[in-house]
């Protein structure tokens, strides 16, 4: 039933600030098919664990075999499981609201084929996402440092820049060499190439983005430069078969002076918490957030966004943005994830910490379809937890409002120099 909460959210522009997007070109020339983009993007992870086989599920997504309704037979049994879950749900948006499949069929698949082929066309990638999704722009990580105008929408696709790899202590020297013309042979070179990266592609970021903690804890650790020294030379010398120490002594190295640069460049520094993507692979100890404390109040200059809030230690992103004024938290990927905690974790973030500190919504996808869904489920979801504060009659149904347009906009505004960004890319050309 529509409520005015509803429909203002609805209708109410919002700021993705977590994407994985692919280019232009990418959609256009090597985009998905009508499986790869219902099912590409995490729910393969939920239909694993639901038993189909890494087999049925590679030939589901196998464009060579033309025959889509075939596809789908393999891993029709595991979607039947897993349609109710945050991915399915996701899911089953792209299906109704791109393909006009009210339920999931090897014939509506088959018919969809036909629509997927004409979304592929140059423009409609930014048409979905600025105006069926009705997002005011997109902040996206390629994973890499450089963030260059999108020409297919250069104040639109805003862009971070990747730091994970030398938070994991990885020490690119070509690399280094061809973006900064410094070969990195000590500390010193280190220093000085980061520093390059930052004056080349920081004033055009957005952000700094980091997910390394799928590859390490989060546990941070104040070194020195004698420390890191020694580690970056047993590195330099087998960077292969480093040993874990040093690459964790240079990687906390490596992310103290991104952190510095972010400060000085002022940029938030964004960094992955909580859950992994895919199954099988997730060391629950080292992704919680409160690992974090130790950064957080060394750099107290420092802005900090803490991703996917932290799933499933939840309580322990309250309890971070409650203590420290340079925490932010982000709902991105989360609804998904989980949209009932996400939605238990709006309702206890209004209870304990201030409202200006939370922000709604981040895709986390690859293809603009996914990130319009995902859209549609965080506007969804939100709805639900604001309109249960009312009915709770903690909150009127404007404040509800209030806090919606908070969380959907204004927060993510004051935290991020978007206009600054845009200026920088326009001077650019």
């Amino acid at each position: 039933m529509s409520t005015d909460i509803s429909q203002f959210i609805d209708q109410t522009t919002l700021i993705d600030t977590h994407e994985h997007l692919k280019f232009e070109e990418d959609w256009v020339n090597n985009g998905p098919d009508v499986l790869q983009d219902l099912f590409s993007n995490y729910v393969p992870a939920d239909l694993a664990v639901a038993g189909a086989s890494e087999e049925d599920i590679a030939f589901m997504m196998d464009t060579s075999h033309s025959n889509v309704a075939e596809r789908f037979e393999r891993i029709k049994k595991a979607w039947e499981a897993v349609q109710f879950t945050g991915y399915g749900e996701a899911v089953r948006i792209v299906a109704e609201r791109v393909y006009n499949m009210a339920e999931i069929t090897p014939e509506g698949i088959a018919a969809a084929q036909a629509i997927n082929v004409q979304l592929r066309k140059p423009g409609q990638r930014l048409e979905m996402l600025k105006q069926k999704a009705n997002l005011d722009h997109v902040q996206t990580d390629n994973f890499v440092w450089a963030c260059l105008p999108d020409v297919s929408g250069p104040d639109f696709f805003l862009y971070d820049l990747s730091w994970a790899g030398f938070c994991n202590g990885d020490v690119p020297q070509e690399k280094l060499e061809e973006e900064t013309g410094i070969m990195v042979n000590t500390l010193s070179d280190l220093r000085q190439a980061m520093a390059g990266l930052f004056e080349k592609y920081g004033p055009m970021a957005i952000a700094v983005k980091a997910q390394h903690a799928y590859s390490r804890t989060l546990r941070w650790v104040e070194r020195s430069d004698d420390e890191a020294a020694r580690s970056l030379e047993v590195i330099l010398k087998d960077p292969e078969h480093a040993p874990e120490e040093d690459r964790l002594c240079l990687g906390d190295w490596g992310w103290a002076r991104g952190t510095e640069l972010s400060i000085e460049y002022n940029l938030p520094f964004k960094l992955h918490t909580g859950y992994y993507a895919g199954h099988s692979r997730m060391p629950v100890d080292r992704i919680k957030g409160g690992n974090l404390c130790g950064l957080l109040a060394r750099y107290p200059a420092a802005r900090f966004v803490l991703m996917h809030i932290g799933y499933p230690y939840n309580h322990e992103m309250v309890a971070l943005a409650k203590h420290y004024p340079n925490v932010w938290v982000d709902l991105c990927w989360a609804w998904s994830i989980d949209p009932y905690s996400s939605l238990d974790f709006v309702r206890r973030f209004i209870h304990a910490v201030p409202i200006n500190k939370l922000f709604a919504f981040g895709g986390d996808t690859g293809w603009p379809t996914s990130s319009y869904a995902y859209a549609i489920q965080a506007r969804k979801w939100l709805t639900r937890a604001l309109e249960s504060e009312v009915q709770d009659g903690y909150l009127t149904e404007k404040q509800a409002m209030d806090i919606a347009y908070r969380l959907m906009q204004t927060n993510q505004q004051a935290c991020f120099d978007i206009e600054g960004t845009r200026a920088a890319i326009a001077a650019h050309g």
